[in-house]
């Protein structure tokens, strides 16, 4: 059972609101009436900060249109005082944490920031989560945050389901993601604090990360350089667009788990982890193949591109994975909800917002 949360007239407080899926999920929330949303992102360096702020503006002008109770503040989850403060000003009903370091590879190169971030930025919120109860309030009705299909690992069966074991992480940027999970069960338990974490699969659309591999690649081809496919090409992946990753997270947002009292009258954790993903594995050359076809259909690339001359098999690199794949069936039975778009038609929209946005 979940407990049934109405969004109109809340207010909703979304980490990393800059970043790709919560800047497409901000935008979202402002179609809702009476809602209130602060977000809060530290518009790091890791990529390109123009694209950050090219949807900040976004969000900004929608929110104008629409007349809609929306405040930016640029701030990093890793401090505490600033967490504290958002709640002590705001008091939001839910959060939604989607603030955290990306990427498998750049955790290799560069773990602190993913301890900062990822660990002891999700902490500040469930330290201030917990402290929003004080002295009788209300408190935070609903945690919902990111985690991610890394946690799987080296996990050989699929597709990959929350009821799986995922101890062996292959990743820094994993393990913080299946700490931040052992964390939420952790602040539901002792604290009674609905919370839901959400496993993303290879999240893509427009405006999305530049180190993403349909960006990235994008990038080298109209610059005449050579891509690398890993795993010589045997890799797959679950492609999820990010309207329909958002279309999750609204779900989500508005069922919380239900608070109940174990048979020790303790609190059984209010606590709920979901895959959203395809469901539909794609090998990395299909979906290379698919890429320049579209990128040639937007006309990003010409139509008579040489794209043999420019692609390269390689290793496996370390951190990756072979295949990522989600079982959707728990999201299907709470929520009624499996992503639906299809890779060529992501694809495409990507590659028009490509070409209108870079030439």
């Amino acid at each position: 059972m979940k407990e049934q949360i109405n969004l109109q007239h809340k207010t909703v407080l979304v980490t990393g609101s800059a970043g790709f899926i919560g800047a497409y999920l901000v935008k979202q929330l402002l179609e809702i009436p009476g809602v209130q949303i602060i977000g809060i992102d530290n518009l790091n360096a890791y990529y390109d900060v123009k694209l950050k702020q090219y949807r900040l503006q976004q969000l900004e002008k929608a929110a104008i249109e629409k007349n809609a109770a929306y405040q930016f503040r640029k701030g990093d989850i890793a401090d505490k005082a600033t967490i504290d403060g958002l709640f002590a000003e705001f008091h939001p009903d839910i959060v939604v944490n989607l603030a955290a370091q990306a990427g498998v590879r750049y955790s290799i190169s560069h773990p602190d920031a993913y301890i900062s971030s990822n660990i002891i930025g999700f902490y500040n919120l469930l330290e201030a989560c917990r402290h929003s109860y004080d002295g009788g309030a209300r408190g935070v009705a609903h945690l919902v945050y990111a985690s991610s299909s890394s946690v799987y690992g080296g996990n050989t069966k699929v597709p990959f389901s929350t009821d799986d074991k995922v101890d062996h992480p292959v990743s820094l940027y994993a393990a913080t993601k299946k700490s931040d999970e052992l964390l939420a069960h952790c602040y539901a338990k002792l604290y009674n604090i609905p919370c839901t974490g959400l496993r993303f699969f290879t999240v893509y659309g427009p405006a999305g990360r530049p180190d993403m591999a349909y960006f990235g690649f994008t990038d080298k081809l109209r610059a005449g350089k050579t891509i690398q496919i890993f795993n010589y090409g045997h890799c797959e992946r679950d492609f999820t667009y990010v309207d329909d990753i958002v279309e999750g997270v609204v779900r989500v947002m508005q069922g919380a788990p239900q608070k109940a009292t174990g048979t020790d009258g303790l609190p059984v954790a209010p606590y709920a982890v979901y895959n959203i993903g395809g469901g539909r594995p794609e090998s990395l050359l299909n979906f290379v193949n698919i890429l320049q076809q579209e990128l040639v259909r937007a006309d990003v690339l010409p139509a008579a591109y040489d794209f043999a001359a420019h692609k390269e098999l390689v290793p496996m690199q370390p951190g990756d994975v072979p295949v990522t794949y989600a079982d959707t069936k728990a999201l299907e039975k709470d929520y009624g909800y499996r992503p639906s778009t299809t890779l060529r038609e992501g694809l495409w929209k990507f590659a028009q917002w490509y070409k209108e946005f870079y030439m």
